[in-house]
């Protein structure tokens, strides 16, 4: 049995990959905690304004899908007196809720404008911001320092990154 225990040791000394493994390791954390961000730039637009229509939404009816889906339609209001139109709703909506919403420029979906819209957009890059709190100690970590400040950081922006994410979270679900 010993002799295959040798095998299971490292052969390479040091902390951690080596610099291949190291660049591919860091690639790979700088996706998933960016690309969150990246795609929540559309539902931030709609919900400050700067894309979409502006209106009221009105939720029909919500339709249940099973395993906590549901599929929610509405009657989307343009504030500019155009008229009303049917719309996909957001799947945490009630049937009867009035609020304020965009509605997308491809016409076919109602987002949560204002506060609520923008704290609810703010959710998915909450998780991505949380996740790039420990980066720089690791970067730190893999180059033999090791630093109170880096870990007080991460901690620090993983909370913030977290307390984002709940935020938006309850903004959604309110």
């Amino acid at each position: 049995m010993t002799e295959f225990l040798s095998e299971l040791t490292p052969r390479t000394p040091g902390n951690g990959p080596g610099p291949w493994g190291r660049a591919v390791l860091v690639l790979l954390w700088l996706t998933v905690c960016v690309a969150p961000m990246i795609l929540a730039v559309g539902e931030l637009e709609l919900a400050t304004g700067r894309a979409g229509t502006p209106g009221t939404l009105r939720v029909l009816s919500c339709e249940d899908l099973g395993e906590g889906r549901y599929d929610c339609r509405g009657r989307f209001t343009p504030d500019n007196g155009e008229p009303a139109v049917e719309v996909a709703a957001s799947p945490d909506s009630s049937a009867g809720d009035v609020t304020r919403a965009q509605l997308t420029p491809e016409g076919d979906r109602a987002a949560p404008a204002g506060t609520r819209g923008v704290l609810a957009a703010l959710a998915l890059p909450g998780v991505g911001l949380g996740g790039l709190g420990f980066l720089p100690y690791v970067l730190l970590y893999w180059r033999g320092v090791r630093s109170r400040a880096a870990v007080t950081g991460g901690v620090l922006v993983t909370a913030a990154g977290f307390v984002v994410m709940v935020t938006g979270m309850v903004a959604a679900y309110s």
